[in-house]
């Protein structure tokens, strides 16, 4: 069996993650529970929902009136799966300004975490940019606003203080989706005050869990992860293969769920933003942050099986 090591601090969260999501124990009930599984951000104390929606690429759309009628679909059943944390940036085209507007038509008012990006060098481009990003997504404040790809981060980050001083973000971070930018991204963990970081986490790449993850938790800071498909190459790999009978001990019943609920098992993850324009995908993807989680010798099990499978 695969040993998955977790430091003191880790060992310590994974108590409170039993609060947080369903960890397996053997007194735990077999059914499954339909409240949503939620973790708390540590700056502040308010609760997420572990699964949001990212849109990059999937959001970037056009107005036809089929395609808005799908992308409408994917958001309703978001939100009715206990979804609210919606990440987007500029640089996912029209993604910022869609979502906007399906929210808008849908005269939706119900909870809502808006997250986005700037992603621009210098001081008053991204000022600018970012007050775009904000009347696109329609919203007056900013529940998360992040540095892109740490894209001239010390320029940015001074002005996301003082726009959260003046209230107009609630929480600052910063995201890569590239493994070159992890030393650097430890870096500014260690030397400046986060709400969030944002980067890659998988069963196919546990790179995160070497430094970053572990850096979150002992410094507080919340962790939204992208990329948990690699893009849709894992689903490739275990294409006609079957799910294992004892993947049902933690209420999974398909492989996106297999995926995502690895991930979520490891304490140190808030959120997961995986994305799709695609509804059965979404009510899937949901579906994992419902019931029980893998715990450790479960999570070792599922790591071993999947890099079985070649």
């Amino acid at each position: 069996m695969i040993d998955i090591q977790m430091n003191r601090r880790t060992f310590i969260m994974t108590t409170a993650a039993a609060a947080a999501g369903t960890l397996l124990t053997p007194e735990r009930p077999a059914a499954q529970s339909r409240a949503a599984i939620q973790r708390v951000i540590p700056s502040s104390g308010e609760r997420l929902p572990v699964i949001g929606m990212g849109t990059s690429e999937t959001f970037d759309a056009g107005s036809a009136p089929d395609v808005r009628a799908g992308l409408t679909e994917v958001l309703k059943a978001f939100f009715e799966n206990g979804g609210t944390v919606i990440d987007s940036s500029p640089m996912y085209g029209k993604a910022e300004a869609v979502v906007g507007e399906l929210l808008k038509a849908m005269h939706y008012r119900g909870p809502l975490f808006a997250a986005t990006k700037v992603w621009i060098d210098g001081k008053n481009p991204g000022i600018e940019q970012m007050q775009t990003s904000m009347r696109l997504m329609g919203v007056d404040v900013m529940d998360l606003m992040q540095i892109h790809n740490l894209r001239d981060w010390k320029t940015h980050l001074p002005t996301l203080r003082k726009w959260k001083e003046q209230g107009k973000i609630r929480y600052i971070g910063i995201t890569t989706s590239h493994g070159r930018s992890h030393t650097e991204l430890e870096q500014i963990m260690l030397a400046e005050p986060l709400d969030f970081v944002q980067f890659s986490y998988s069963l196919d790449d546990r790179r995160a869990e070497e430094r970053l993850l572990p850096l979150a938790a002992d410094r507080g800071i919340a962790t939204l992860i992208n990329r948990p498909f690699e893009r849709g190459g894992m689903f490739r790999k275990v294409k006609g293969k079957p799910l294992p009978e004892w993947s049902a001990e933690f209420d999974c019943r398909t492989w996106a769920q297999f995926f995502l609920k690895f991930i979520l098992a490891h304490p140190a993850v808030t959120c997961i933003i995986p994305a799709t324009a695609k509804l059965k995908h979404m009510q899937d993807n949901m579906g994992a942050g419902f019931g029980r989680l893998p715990d450790a010798n479960l999570r070792g099990r599922m790591l071993e099986f999947y890099n079985a499978l070649g």
